[in-house]
């Protein structure tokens, strides 16, 4: 099974940009991966995911801010983030995702994203 760790959290101001990563442990060509946030108080959330084929979708609290893209060859998907705002912040987690969008994985450490006003 491909493992996930996440990374490229911080604290930035609003307006913006960071870019996550999440790296695996094997090849990721075959796999679907999506990128999850669970902000305080708040469950967790799909914000944006890609195929094995390049499809991609966003939650509309993202869209045209957020792009989910990878990199087979280093084995990682990224997600790059701009004009970010307070309601972006949370805790930001990546999973392999079943074709009808379930998780499959258990959760890893995440990596926190905080945005300033």
């Amino acid at each position: 099974q491909v493992q996930l760790v996440e990374s490229g959290g911080d604290l930035v101001q609003a307006g913006g940009s960071l870019r996550l990563s999440c790296a695996a442990s094997g090849n990721i060509f075959s796999i679907n991966v999506g990128w999850y946030r669970q902000a305080p108080g708040k469950q967790r959330e799909l914000v944006a995911n890609i195929s094995s084929t390049w499809r991609r979708d966003y939650a509309d609290s993202v869209k045209g801010r957020f792009t989910i893209y990878k990199d087979n060859a280093k084995k990682t998907v990224f997600l790059q983030m701009n004009s970010l705002k307070p309601e972006d912040t949370g805790v930001y987690y990546c999973n392999r995702m079943s074709d009808y969008g379930i998780p499959l994985a258990s959760w890893g450490q995440g990596t926190q994203v905080t945005v300033s006003s």
